[in-house]
């Protein structure tokens, strides 16, 4: 896989950079290697879903987490970029409530691995953005959670374009003083 692993300000939160093999015919990489990414990320992490999302600009999806069954979150961008934001809401974190995020693109190639306790979204800053995430855990609707994305306790700042396009659950979300955190 040949990857740099990059810390962020969230220390359990990683960006990672796969070496890209280019020339005249286009481009080959390794989006995953459990090998590596065991060695160089974390280790025990078994991916068992991929999820698929194509977003006009300005689509906001999350901020999402499961409260039960927690998912860990491996992601990048195939076509378009977004703005990936990642909060941590982990009562026990010395970073509880702090968020960061870092701009996926099909040209940067770059990923982020959002392990679980944090709660995670995007803004896609292109038309035809393309998002695929592979998750530790299944989906159930019945324990997903949303944190609001403009509470302003959070002060993310987002790329806004107008207002943004967002689902019913994303806009009914509950701000970090409301939601159920992680110990």
């Amino acid at each position: 896989m040949a990857i740099t692993v990059m810390e962020t300000v969230l220390p359990d939160v990683k960006l990672i950079e796969p070496k890209v093999f280019g020339d005249a015919r286009g481009f080959f990489f390794e989006s995953f290697n459990a090998r590596e990414f065991a060695e160089k990320v974390t280790p025990g992490v078994e991916f068992v879903q991929d999820n698929h999302s194509r977003s006009a600009k300005n689509v906001l999806r999350g901020l999402h987490f499961q409260i039960q069954h927690p998912q860990g979150k491996l992601v990048r961008v195939i076509s378009g970029s977004i703005l990936d934001v990642v909060v941590d809401i982990r009562r026990s974190s010395p970073q509880f409530g702090q968020w960061m995020s870092v701009e996926l693109s099909a040209r940067n190639q770059r990923q982020i691995w959002v392990p679980a306790g944090f709660a995670h979204g995007f803004m896609s800053l292109e038309d035809g953005t393309e998002v695929l995430y592979k998750t530790t855990d299944f989906w159930y609707p019945e324990h997903e959670r949303t944190l609001l994305w403009s509470d302003s306790r959070l002060a993310i700042g987002w790329p806004m374009d107008g207002e943004p396009l967002v689902a019913a659950k994303d806009a009914a979300g509950k701000s970090l003083d409301e939601i159920e955190v992680f110990a």
